[in-house]
């Protein structure tokens, strides 16, 4: 069994915000270069181009360290590869923008945004581990992994033709309302209806969204002259994309369980 051996014995609520802060170490850390190097004006590259080394160093030490293992690590490279492609797409449709100069940028957008989408599938990989994660009645892939394409397919589509976030958001609630994650809690295991976490992860997203605004990774249009809260619409549009990288994850999870 993978998950640490603190978690096998009692302790406290303060024990277990500390094993979530210790799973989103790769959030706090882009959280702490985009403060740092707001506020410090570093030389010879552009600060885009900072953080694209930052989070690769970043990246190299997680693997290198165990703290993610090889196969976490291509799970984290897809959700990497699938975020910059929505990106490339998003920024160029006008949802957003990425104001500063850099030299590795594509069609205008800086390579460093697609750890910001991988930062959340290594958090659900740490999660996992750590708090030695299980799934009980997990849907079919037959079911999971349409429904993924899907959420997936719609955050481009929708641009040109009806948005179906809201038929998704039934699916998903058909699809996933007998699914409990559980996790180890004070020597127990803690159980909580799939539905539910995807809410509380996509809530933090929103909330993460808001700092990194407010921190200059990117702007929306109403934040052009200054920044502005995030709408809470954008919670649905995380929601949904906490559920693609979840099945990534668990699809991972479960297939290597089955294996093993």
């Amino acid at each position: 069994m993978e998950h640490s051996v603190e978690l096998t014995r009692p302790y406290s609520l303060i024990h277990f915000v500390t094993y979530q802060l210790r799973a989103a170490i790769f959030p706090l850390f882009i959280f702490v270069i985009l403060g740092t190097t707001l506020v410090i004006d570093l030389p010879f590259l552009a600060r885009y181009d900072w953080l694209l080394i930052f989070c690769l160093l970043m990246q190299f030490v997680m693997v290198k360290t165990g703290l993610e293992t090889v196969d976490e690590l291509k799970v984290i490279t897809v959700f990497h590869l699938i975020g910059l492609l929505m990106e490339i797409f998003k920024v160029n449709m006008g949802s957003w923008s990425y104001p500063e100069e850099g030299l590795f940028k594509i069609m205008n957008v800086p390579l460093f945004s697609g750890f910001m989408y991988a930062s959340v599938a290594s958090y659900l990989c740490q999660f996992w581990r750590i708090f030695d994660v299980k799934l009980l009645k997990w849907p079919s892939l037959y079911l999971a992994v349409p429904l993924a394409t899907g959420i997936y397919l719609n955050f481009f589509t929708h641009h040109y033709i009806w948005d179906f976030r809201w038929v998704l958001f039934g699916l998903v609630v058909v699809v996933f309302f007998r699914t409990k994650l559980t996790f180890f809690y004070n020597s127990s295991r803690v159980h909580l209806p799939l539905i539910v976490y995807f809410f509380l992860i996509g809530l933090l997203i929103w909330v993460g969204e808001n700092i990194a605004t407010l921190l200059g990774a990117w702007h929306y249009p109403d934040q052009q002259d200054g920044w502005q809260l995030v709408h809470l619409g954008k919670i649905s549009s995380w929601l949904l994309l906490v559920i693609v990288s979840f099945l990534i994850v668990a699809n991972l999870k479960v297939v290597k369980e089955k294996i093993t």
